[in-house]
């Protein structure tokens, strides 16, 4: 006698969910019409949103051109002074109009290959927040040591602070549901909006959702931002939202 075997159900995969990449960019002359091109060449962005947060080293150049080139699903925005990384990234997030956004930074560190992996949980509605993680095994560039220390560190305070498992808080890669920052109110003006987003996300009681990526970390002589003075402004950004809102 034979027995049926159940059918096994495939997730409903939406793919009819669009995307928004928000690239917070400054001083990145060398570096972010290659970036461009390859989020271009994924494919996968309705809109890209390019936040020029007033460099003075000849990106605005570049960015005019890209301008001039006319492409449908890109827009440039300009801040006129430097006011950090996260007031790029409010800045873009205002103007953003898609279903999900992702963080895309303006150098080589991250590659823009990986965004299928990074919605996909998002479009399967098992996550509303994906992070990628560089310490999930993934292929990576040798990191600094005591970068390495740092992050882990930070990582660690979060998950203790906040009752949560993850990996790498610090990470460029976040992809969430445009309705997860739409009334979060952002203070963070620098490197600190890594903490307090995922502070604020995690206080919303959502569960973030880790991928594997892969890290190709650049050097200091090759404009890499991030400097020591920023953990402490990190830790204590942890601190802060776990007491107040």
């Amino acid at each position: 006698m034979q027995t049926k075997t159940k059918a096994v159900s495939k997730p409903r995969v939406r793919q009819d969910l669009t995307l928004t990449v928000i690239i917070p960019c400054y001083n990145e002359v060398e570096t972010i019409e290659e970036v461009l091109n390859r989020v271009l060449a994924v494919g996968l962005a309705n809109e890209i949103i390019i936040v020029d947060d007033g460099s003075v080293d000849g990106t605005r150049d570049v960015l005019q051109n890209i301008e001039a080139e006319g492409y449908p699903n890109v827009r440039v925005i300009y801040h006129e002074r430097n006011q950090g990384k996260g007031a790029a990234l409010v800045t873009g997030f205002a103007a953003a109009t898609s279903d999900i956004i992702l963080i895309q930074d303006a150098d080589f560190e991250y590659d823009p290959r990986e965004y299928p992996a990074l919605i996909r949980p998002i479009q399967e509605g098992i996550a509303k927040v994906v992070y990628g993680s560089r310490f999930l095994g993934g292929p990576r560039k040798a990191m600094y040591f005591w970068n390495m220390v740092a992050n882990k560190g930070l990582t660690l305070a979060t998950n203790i602070l906040y009752n949560s498992i993850l990996s790498d808080m610090e990470t460029c890669y976040k992809a969430f549901l445009r309705e997860v920052v739409v009334n979060m109110k952002i203070r963070a003006r620098g490197f600190e909006f890594e903490p307090e987003f995922t502070a604020k996300v995690l206080k919303q009681g959502i569960r973030i959702y880790e991928v594997p990526i892969s890290y190709n970390g650049r050097e200091w002589n090759e404009g890499k931002k991030i400097k020591w003075t920023d953990a402490p402004k990190a830790l204590w950004t942890l601190i802060k939202y776990r007491f107040v809102d």
